[in-house]
């Protein structure tokens, strides 16, 4: 019997001490992963934002943010035993969430179709077209002639080159054409006498889709402030698509050209022809030549 009862106590102690170090471990290892995956939610949350505001010329807000968090951290912690305070921290927080993303409307839009657009170069400007490539070298030919013409008699100018798809509502803002496109045509449309000069002309391919068609300004508060109108708008359209936009500026003839939110200017024939057939997927470009490399 006495062995019995010992031999009885023995499993009645391991079968507590394995209970006991089981409910240890499953609690330490799910409150340890739990604990690691809020934390580095959190730190990503906060560095994505941190790194937004920095890129968006808002470095300063981000010291008042911070400070924000600790006073919110610390005034919602339950040893305190500030329950409404507490509550009303944290709707704070969602409201000071929101209130950024309303301060920069068209930086997360632009962020968010960058995101959505291939990373890849050569696919977005790997586009079939509806003619063949001598047609689309001489409608090159004939935008950088129109573009040196009006530089030098300092006629104002806006194209945009879509290599994809076309924005409907900027297209639909403007005239519809649907016209073969030539040197003589694009002069005609930015003849201050004509009723179509003042907005910009979209061009596809060697056809010229619409004209007078209206573009978002750039809200970028780092352009330069000599630039005026023209350049905002070719700013403002490329941020937020994939198009190229040729400028000439009326006061000094300059050819600018932007593409992805950057700006560059004083182009000469050569520099324009070259962009162009990138554009058009008739030249590779560095980076995809490397690419193509690196994939033999």
């Amino acid at each position: 019997m006495k062995g019995n009862r010992i031999g009885g106590e023995e499993i009645a102690l391991d079968t507590l001490w394995n209970n006991f170090r089981n409910n240890i471990v499953d609690k330490f290892t799910n409150h340890t992963a739990v604990s690691v995956i809020d934390t580095v939610l959190i730190a990503v949350l906060l560095y994505v934002l941190f790194a937004f505001l920095k890129r968006n010329n808002a470095g300063r807000l981000i010291k008042y943010i911070i400070g924000f968090m600790v006073v919110a951290t610390v005034l919602s912690a339950s040893a305190l035993g500030f329950t409404l305070v507490g509550k009303l921290t944290v709707y704070a927080v969602v409201i000071v969430t929101l209130a950024v993303v309303l301060m920069f409307p068209q930086e997360l839009k632009r962020n968010l179709w960058r995101l959505s657009s291939p990373k890849d170069k050569d696919e977005v400007y790997s586009t079939q077209y509806d003619c063949s490539d001598e047609e689309l070298h001489q409608a090159i030919d004939d935008i950088v002639r129109a573009v040196l013409n009006m530089a030098k008699k300092d006629v104002g100018a806006l194209i945009v080159i879509a290599p994809t798809a076309l924005p409907a509502h900027i297209i639909e803002s403007g005239t519809m054409l649907d016209a073969k496109l030539s040197c003589p045509l694009i002069e005609c449309l930015f003849n201050t006498k004509a009723p179509l000069h003042d907005g910009a002309v979209f061009i596809r391919g060697n056809r010229i889709v619409a004209a007078g068609c209206f573009l978002p300004l750039s809200q970028n508060t780092t352009v330069d402030k000599e630039l005026g109108t023209r350049h905002r708008a070719a700013l403002g359209v490329t941020e937020n698509y994939k198009v190229l936009t040729i400028i000439v500026s009326e006061e000094t003839g300059v050819i600018s050209a932007a593409m992805d939110g950057e700006l560059t200017r004083y182009y000469d024939a050569a520099m324009l022809t070259d962009m162009l057939e990138q554009v058009y997927g008739l030249k590779a470009t560095a980076e995809g030549k490397k690419k193509k490399k690196s994939r033999v």
